[in-house]
């Protein structure tokens, strides 16, 4: 329907321009009997009005159009791990909308929505999105998946952190060792919880060991292969790049290494400009039984397991709020 009120609006205006043009036109032919102050006069105002409906017709199939646009903030885990590859197009299917998706850090995925440039975001940092909730930006916050951290680095783990359970004694190791550690440094829901485990390590790191990337966890991982560093990952990503870099998970398995996602709308009350419908729409789809279906068997094929738990309808995952 809306697509055909576009083509309507295009076609009424190009044959109204026509219509102009062509009175132009037939004033031309009537040039000996005008005067010419009133010929050029009456020729501005026909060929102003054409311009005006050639200009206008863009405009008002973008303004026609906008409604159907959802613009998703994630974190780039969601992306780099291929997980919105399979689900955004099946939610375009079937609803009509179209997903504008901007994966960056949780951090700038939650200040995108709280000043009303997304219309819902996907992210991983519990506590800073309990801030957002809290402020009245964000609205409906909703468990989706869960699936955890690893420590990952060089197979020769020069830091001695494989015999280790705890990511803070670990993170002490590679510190101690003066090993290479790469961190995203992108106010991401990693670095979060990285600069987490560092403030209860005892130790601020810093120094020409500690390198920051700025870049999501893909890039990150690349980096740190390539240095043959140490870096903290989401299990999706690691697993998703496995084959491009040469890094081997060390340490897993500490509670401390949950990494929950939750979906949460933008407030129409704040930003009345926001999609609220289809932001809404999306994340329904989200929390829906037939793509927490999806979600539980994303990976299983390529890499023998599933690279996210499904968890909407359930308790919040290792002790989460």
């Amino acid at each position: 329907m809306e697509n055909e009120r576009n083509h309507l609006l295009s076609a009424t205006a190009a044959a109204s321009a026509r219509n102009a043009i062509r009175q132009s036109a037939r004033s031309c032919s009537r040039v000996r009997r005008m005067a010419p102050t009133t010929l050029f006069l009456n020729r501005l105002v026909l060929l102003l009005a054409a311009l005006l409906f050639l200009i206008t017709v863009p405009f008002v199939t973008v303004s026609a159009a906008a409604s159907s646009s959802v613009i998703l903030a994630t974190t780039t885990s969601t992306q780099d791990s291929g997980l919105l590859d399979v689900l955004i197009p099946i939610f375009q299917q079937r609803t009509g909308y179209t997903v504008k998706t901007i994966a960056v850090g949780t951090g700038q995925s939650l200040a995108m929505g709280d000043r009303g440039e997304a219309d819902v975001v996907l992210v991983h940092a519990p506590a800073l999105e309990l801030d957002y909730l809290a402020k009245g930006t964000l609205i409906n916050r909703r468990l989706v998946m869960h699936n955890d951290f690893i420590i990952v680095g060089p197979e020769g783990d020069p830091a001695g952190i494989r015999k280790l359970k705890s990511a803070v004694d670990a993170l002490r190791a590679v510190a101690a060792s003066n090993s290479t550690f790469v961190s995203r440094g992108d106010n991401s829901g990693t670095q979060i919880l990285e600069l987490q485990l560092w403030k209860a390590s005892g130790i601020q790191p810093k120094g020409s060991w500690y390198l920051e990337t700025g870049q999501g966890m893909g890039q990150t991982l690349t980096v740190a292969s390539e240095k043959n560093a140490y870096t903290l990952s989401d299990r999706a990503t690691y697993l998703a790049f496995g084959k491009r870099i040469k890094l081997s998970i060390l340490l897993e398995g500490d509670p401390r290494l949950f990494n929950v996602y939750h979906v949460m709308e933008v407030n129409p009350a704040r930003y009345p400009k926001v999609n609220a419908a289809g932001g809404k729409a999306f994340a329904d789809f989200m929390v829906a039984p037939e793509t927490q279906a999806l979600i539980k068997q994303f990976g299983v094929d390529k890499y023998g397991q599933s690279l996210f738990v499904a968890d909407a309808g359930k308790p919040e995952p290792g002790g989460a709020h």
